[in-house]
């Protein structure tokens, strides 16, 4: 009920820039050129938890780009999720060119979003890694590209409240907790699968989703998040390939959502 009041609220009430406080408008430019940043970057937890794919971040975790991401995930900004989503889509370019087109063929490219606790999806009104999944997969369904963003993966189990956890906590706390929901098997075998997810930390719950999926039968390829903590110089991990600003090349043709 609250995500149907705040998209409403955001259609007919003025906003301010989420990134910045500019009064009467909901993401001043300057605001959404951070989103977009120089390229999205490989990035590396450190420890990094065992199973978790290489994963690109489109942005650093600072400044506008925290404010923004913090607007859509914990107020409720949902028409944010059309900039955040433009984001993730340049970190899935950036992971894609790494597996394509050797990995898909003629099958559509799955964007599977780490799940949200129920309770917190309940507590904020929406899921934010399923909404920016979902306009990511718009983005570049429009340049010709075959993508799903289906939302397969489920918690089995209760887990604690991330903030204020520890690596290591974190890691205990998300192991086993997720897997595919009925049917969700069939599929994540249609297509290569990146996870995505708004915030990568640790790298605990990339992790245990990259785990469920391959339990359900599926094949990760790859993660991209919007964002990440910035990697200290002497411990960054270069990605080899950077997302320029033109278009991924279209996917060979496949069936789309």
């Amino acid at each position: 009920m609250r995500g149907w009041w705040q998209e409403i609220a955001d259609l007919v009430l003025p906003a301010d820039c989420a990134g910045c406080g500019r009064p009467g408008v909901p993401l001043c430019d300057r605001c959404h050129g951070a989103l977009r940043g120089p390229g999205a970057r490989r990035v590396l937890p450190s420890p990094v938890p065992p199973g978790l794919p290489v994963v690109h971040a489109a942005v650093d975790y600072v400044d506008e780009a925290r404010a923004v991401l913090l607007a859509h995930k914990e107020r409720g900004a949902l028409r944010l999720a059309g900039p955040l989503g433009e984001a993730l889509a340049g970190a899935v370019r950036t992971v894609a060119r790494g597996v394509l087109p050797r990995a898909l063929g003629d099958r559509p490219l799955l964007l599977v979003p780490v799940p949200s606790a129920r309770r917190a999806v309940g507590a904020r009104g929406h899921d934010p890694a399923r909404r920016i999944a979902c306009a990511a997969a718009g983005v570049l369904r429009r340049e010709g590209c075959p993508v799903r963003a289906p939302s397969v993966l489920r918690q089995r189990r209760r887990v604690t409240d991330q903030s204020g956890l520890g690596a290591r906590q974190r890691r205990a706390n998300v192991t086993g907790a997720l897997e595919a929901a009925p049917g969700g098997g069939r599929l994540l075998v249609a297509g290569p699968v990146v996870l995505v997810d708004d915030l990568m930390t640790t790298g605990a719950s990339l992790a245990e989703a990259a785990r469920a999926v391959a339990e359900a039968g599926g094949r990760v390829v790859g993660g991209a998040v919007v964002a990440a903590p910035p990697t200290p110089a002497p411990t960054s991990v270069p990605s080899g390939t950077s997302a320029p600003p033109g278009r991924l090349r279209p996917f060979a043709s496949g069936k789309r959502n």
